[in-house]
């Protein structure tokens, strides 16, 4: 997919501008497609930001959201047990996984006195490598939420060469859980991947 296409200006081969397509279960994204699940909420703005916050209880701020950076590189939330493709809207994304905000003490600040307190690329249904994370960075940095610079739990996905299952590598062991296979340094799910 041309980035360019979409109406992103980045288009590189890693890192900021790569787009990372749904690679889960084929149910999933149908279900997500079909209008089931719908998408995220979009978070463009500061003040978007304080918005969709204002509507949320302390209840589900006491667990993570489920969000994804969309190809117009904004930040789209949803509950935790939501589905990251059905929070795309079936879409390709920029980056993925879960995302956990707390109150500041800026409550003037444009993200209206939040920040982003844990962050990490686990979507077991885009597999986002962590070099996704500048593309975090901007849409947080867009909604003026301070963050802590980087993911605070990262998950290194790779697809394994011999019997093609993808799975997490775990303290460094780039080794297949499956068939025990070696598996390759750099990011590769999406590899040769059949999905459209």
């Amino acid at each position: 997919m041309r980035l360019a296409e979409r109406g992103v200006a980045a288009e590189v081969d890693d890192g900021f501008g790569r787009a990372y397509r749904y690679v889960g279960p084929p149910e999933l994204r149908e279900s997500a497609t079909d209008g089931d699940q719908g998408g995220g909420q979009p978070v463009r703005t500061g003040s978007e930001f304080t918005s969709w916050a204002g509507e949320r209880t302390a209840a589900e701020f006491a667990e993570p959201f489920t969000f994804v950076i969309d190809l117009g590189g904004a930040l789209r939330l949803a509950p935790r047990r939501s589905e990251h493709v059905a929070c795309a809207g079936g879409e390709s994304v920029l980056s993925a996984g879960e995302i956990g905000f707390r109150r500041s003490g800026g409550g003037g600040a444009v993200g209206g006195g939040w920040e982003v307190e844990t962050v990490s690329n686990l979507s077991t249904g885009y597999c986002p490598d962590v070099t996704s994370w500048p593309a975090v960075a901007t849409a947080l940095d867009r909604l003026g939420l301070p963050h802590p610079g980087g993911f605070t739990q990262t998950v290194v996905f790779r697809r394994c060469r011999d019997c093609g299952r993808c799975g997490i590598v775990r303290e460094g062991h780039y080794v297949c859980v499956f068939c025990d296979a070696d598996l390759p340094e750099l990011w590769n799910v999406d590899a040769g991947c059949a999905l459209p």
